[in-house]
C-alpha cells in the first residue's frame, strides 16, 4: 500500500478540519473539492467569498460542502483578535490585531487552529514560506523541548520512502539544532511508516576531512546520541555513504546506518534545498512537504511551484498529524 493510501486508512473514523487560507488558487480549490468528496476531512477556505466561487466556476467545481469564511466579514471576529493579544503576552494590542486579521488570511487561519476552529492549516501556493512560519511561531509556538522549527521533505519514489530535512527553514544551523533536527525528524518518519536510520551528511565521512563544519556534524551526531540513546544514528557521512551499501561499507564499515540510511539531516538549510530538489528533478522523487515539525499543532508550507496533488497530499500529512 503505498504511503497515502496509508493515510487515508489512518483518517478514517479521525476526521479532521483543515484550513486554508489561499481560496481563490485554482490549485488550492481543486484539492479542496477532492478532500471534500473523500470525505476524509472537513476544509475551511478562506477568502473574499465571491472571488472564491468565480475561480471555482473557472476550473469548473462547486464549492458546495466546503466551509468559506471571508476574514473581513467575520462576525467573531472581535475574540479572535482577544485570543491573539492574549497569546502575543502584550507584543499586539487590539486594534493591531483586529487589522492584521482582516488583511493577513495566515494570521486569521493560525489563529483558527490555536482557538481550535480548526485541527491544521496549509499554505504557501501563493505566500512565501516566512509568511506561513511567522504567524506559526507567534501563536501556535513550539512544543517543550524544541527551540527552532524545522522543513521535512517525504521523498517517495515506487515503493521507497526516504526522509530528507531541514530543507526549508534554518539556514545555518549549529550542533544543537542539527541533534534537534534529526531526532524529530525521525519521531516524524516513524509516523509515516518509515522506521528511521538517520544519517549526519557531511562533505566528509569518519574523519576523511577536517573542518569547522564536519566538526559540528560530528558534535551534532554525539548530542543527539545522547538524548536519543535508542536512535540508529550515525555521522559525519558523506551521501554516498549513508546512501550505498557498497560505500557505506567501503567508508564506514559497521556503521547500523551507512548504506543503508532512510532520514537524511543535511549541514545547512542550502546543502538541504539543493539535494532534495535534485533528487525530485533529477532522481524523479516526489518531494511531499515541506513539512513543519516541532510546532504545538500542525502548520505546513507548500512551494509556490505546488500543483494541486501537492496540495492534496499534504493536507492528507496535516490532518494525520493533528491525529498524532
Amino acid at each position: 500500500m503505498d504511503i497515502f493510501e496509508q493515510l487515508k486508512d489512518t483518517l478514517k473514523g479521525n476526521k479532521k478540519t483543515i484550513v486554508f487560507p489561499e481560496g481563490v488558487d485554482p490549485r488550492v480549490l481543486g484539492a479542496c473539492r477532492r478532500l471534500e468528496d473523500d470525505g476524509f476531512m472537513d476544509v475551511i477556505v478562506l477568502g473574499n467569498s465571491e472571488k472564491i466561487e468565480e475561480a471555482a466556476k473557472e476550473i469548473g467545481i462547486s464549492t458546495e460542502g466546503m466551509t468559506l469564511i471571508d476574514p473581513a466579514k467575520y462576525d467573531e471576529m472581535d475574540a479572535l483578535a482577544d485570543a491573539f493579544v492574549e497569546r502575543r503576552k502584550g507584543k499586539i494590542d487590539k486594534e493591531k490585531a483586529l487589522e492584521l486579521l482582516k488583511n493577513d488570511v495566515n494570521y486569521f487561519g493560525t489563529l483558527f487552529v490555536h482557538t481550535e476552529k480548526a485541527d491544521g492549516l496549509v499554505s504557501g501556493a501563493m505566500h512565501a514560506t516566512s509568511d506561513t512560519v511567522r504567524p506559526a511561531l507567534q501563536i501556535i509556538k513550539m512544543q517543550e523541548g524544541y527551540s527552532k522549527t524545522s522543513g521535512l521533505f517525504i521523498m517517495v519514489k515506487g515503493d521507497e520512502k526516504l526522509v530528507m530535512s531541514d530543507c526549508a527553514i534554518t539556514i545555518a544551523p549549529d550542533a544543537n539544532d542539527l541533534a534537534e533536527n534529526a531526532i524529530i525528524s525521525a519521531k516524524t518518519a516513524k509516523s509515516f511508516g518509515i522506521e528511521p536510520k538517520v544519517a549526519m551528511l557531511s562533505f566528509s565521512s569518519k574523519g576523511s576531512a577536517s573542518s569547522e563544519e564536519t566538526e559540528r556534524v560530528v558534535e551534532a551526531t554525539k548530542i543527539a546520541k545522547e538524548k536519543a540513546p535508542d536512535l540508529l544514528i550515525d555521522g559525519e557521512l558523506q551521501f554516498d555513504a549513508a546512501y550505498v551499501p557498497s560505500v557505506g561499507e567501503s567508508k564506514a564499515k559497521g556503521s547500523p546506518v551507512a548504506g543503508h540510511a532512510n532520514v537524511f539531516i543535511f549541514p545547512s538549510l542550502e546543502a538541504g534545498n539543493i539535494g532534495y530538489k535534485i533528487a525530485q528533478r533529477l532522481g524523479g522523487f516526489e518531494a511531499i512537504g515541506p513539512i513543519l515539525q516541532g510546532l504545538n499543532k500542525p502548520v505546513n508550507d507548500l512551494s509556490r511551484g505546488c500543483n494541486e496533488e501537492d496540495v492534496y497530499k499534504l493536507a492528507l500529512i496535516t490532518a494525520v498529524q493533528a491525529i498524532d
